[in-house]
């Protein structure tokens, strides 16, 4: 959520940061709500005194055995009269922080802008896309080759975007997870978490999902929601908490399920395993002090690179315009995997800083050693990495002409050795 002080003291930064997202102006609008918020309360403070003098001289005329009921008639005119302006300044907040939560946050200053990801910027380009003696297949093809990818048998299960994974590419999948999660926690100092993947309102509120975006959630008939990325419970771990400065920085990272309805990609990546309702992700989590969240972001953005590159993946890194940014990121670097299979870079993990946006909604907060006041922390959040994505990326990069798939050298330990994925090893 948006700090509405710093609306009020930069309404035109404020609105062309808007403007940048493709927002017409809301600054006047917010700026009277909270102007009318702050009359009631003032004016709500003023009745109070006033009530809680006449009340003091109830009690001092009735020590002097004098009449006192015209003094409690209007002390309690007065209390009513509190009680409306009370339920009036709470209907205007509520209409205040309705506005505010529907609103994203703003770009960061050298995110370009743009309406769309025309208009994102390429950062930099690792590895070099194999040159295939052969004419290279997508993953579908593969996994059907290898046995191992059954889209048939998922759709009788559950319908469609769902995938049954078994013998060798299950165990690929387990691989890659694991693999994952090891440099994460051994070399990148992330705490892993097993998480709910079943969380209330209020925790996705807390990230930004809610109330926008609910088309694109799934949510349980008793009122659950699945989360459609472990950033949600992760991230809300210290929702309404305040930390010491020493606690800070906080990092966590889960393997989960991530659920998505994907109402808003009808008709896009039908084929295969890129665009999931339900897909596995490792999940990067960081809660820091606001100093220290532009060096995060990068740390971040490297600690998913690295999976790429020990995985011998090609990729880019691209910053993505204002446009095309999630709602609650300032700045978010995509890094898209190579894919032969496509022809194509595909987006295989998001590094995002949030700056305070997560953290006011959640009131989050930390206080420093010898300061009486507290501050809101930074949130970042990024993919470490989509481990589906992983798995098509590694089957299309390392295929060979007669079907068979070499493993990555990283990932040999994690697969008792083997060293090749075979169509009749399934």
């Amino acid at each position: 959520m948006l700090d509405i002080r710093w609306i009020r003291e930069n309404p035109e930064l404020f609105d062309a940061a808007l403007e940048k997202r493709g927002l017409a102006p809301h600054a006047r609008k917010l700026i009277d709500l909270d102007g009318r918020r702050r009359e009631l309360q003032t004016a709500a403070q003023a009745v109070q005194t006033e009530r809680n003098d006449a009340s003091k001289r109830i009690g001092a005329v009735k020590a002097q055995g004098g009449d006192a009921q015209e003094l409690i008639d209007e002390v309690a005119d007065l209390r009513d009269k509190l009680q409306a302006m009370e339920a009036d300044e709470k209907e205007v907040a509520a209409a205040l922080n309705e506005e505010l939560s529907a609103l994203p946050n703003i770009p960061a200053d050298d995110v370009p802008v743009g309406n769309d990801e025309d208009s994102n910027i390429e950062v930099r380009r690792v590895g070099e896309p194999r040159t295939f003696s052969f004419e290279p297949l997508d993953h579908v093809a593969i996994g059907e080759k290898l046995g191992g990818m059954d889209f048939e048998r998922a759709a009788k299960l559950s319908g469609s975007r769902f995938v049954v994974l078994s013998g060798q590419l299950a165990r690929l999948e387990r691989a890659l997870s694991a693999f994952m999660l090891d440099i994460h926690t051994e070399e990148y100092g992330y705490k892993e978490v097993s998480p709910p993947v079943l969380v209330r309102d209020e925790t996705v509120y807390g990230t930004g999902q809610l109330p926008k975006f609910a088309e694109d959630l799934f949510r349980t008939e008793n009122g659950f929601w699945l989360i459609p990325t472990a950033e949600v419970p992760l991230t809300n771990m210290v929702a309404g908490d305040i930390l010491t400065q020493n606690d800070l920085p906080v990092r966590l990272t889960a393997l989960t399920n991530c659920f998505r309805s994907e109402a808003g990609a009808a008709g896009r990546d039908t084929r295969g395993m890129l665009r999931q309702h339900q897909f596995n992700k490792v999940e990067l989590v960081s809660i820091v002090h606001p100093d220290e969240s532009e060096a995060e972001h990068q740390r971040m953005t490297e600690a998913a690179e690295q999976i790429l590159q020990r995985l011998g993946l090609p990729y880019r890194v691209m910053m993505l315009s204002s446009g095309d940014m999630g709602f609650s990121a300032r700045r978010t670097f995509d890094l898209e995997a190579w894919l032969p299979g496509q022809n194509l870079y595909r987006e295989i993990s998001s590094c995002s800083t949030c700056g305070d946006f997560q953290a006011r909604r959640m009131n989050a907060r930390f206080r420093s050693e010898g300061e009486k006041g507290t501050r809101f922390m930074h949130t970042l959040n990024g993919s470490g990495v989509a481990v589906g994505r992983a798995l098509i990326a590694v089957v299309e990069n390392y295929q060979n002409e007669d079907g068979s798939v070499t493993v990555p050298d990283a990932l040999r330990p994690y697969m008792a050795g083997v060293e090749v994925l075979n169509p009749d090893g399934a």
